[in-house]
């Protein structure tokens, strides 16, 4: 699976789709492979306040817990349960259906911290 061009990626392997005043956030394929089996989801709730660097939810695998960050303030609109109910998906559709939380945000100003993705797959190239 190919990285998206359409997002922006974190050095902790999130990604971010920002569309107006909404940004979707998830894992990369690069995360999803390393945690490999993913068996565990759990995101704030819906309508939860969030500051830019919180922590939004976690994501547990057979080898780690792995906490998913937000480099964006904003309210959690939306949570993705049909990942905390199949948390493989992440593992399957880590770009599409695997998505985790979609953020309302005041300001959608990308940090100067997230990477596109051709920087993203240099640094973090799928073997």
């Amino acid at each position: 699976m190919s990285t998206p061009s359409d997002r922006l990626y974190s050095e902790s392997h999130e990604w971010y789709q920002i569309n107006g005043d909404t940004v979707t956030i998830g894992i990369t394929q690069y995360a999803a492979n390393e945690l490999t089996d993913i068996t565990y989801v759990e995101m704030q709730s819906t309508g939860t306040a969030i500051n830019a660097g919180d922590s939004i939810g976690e994501v547990e695998s057979v080898k780690t817990t792995s906490d998913v960050y937000s480099p964006f303030g904003g309210e959690i609109a939306e949570v993705n349960e049909a990942a905390a109910g199949d948390p493989a998906v992440l593992n399957r559709d880590p770009y599409g259906d695997g998505w985790l939380v979609r953020l309302r945000v005041q300001d959608a100003t990308a940090p100067e911290s997230l990477m596109d993705q051709a920087t993203y797959d240099e640094r973090y190239p799928l073997s």
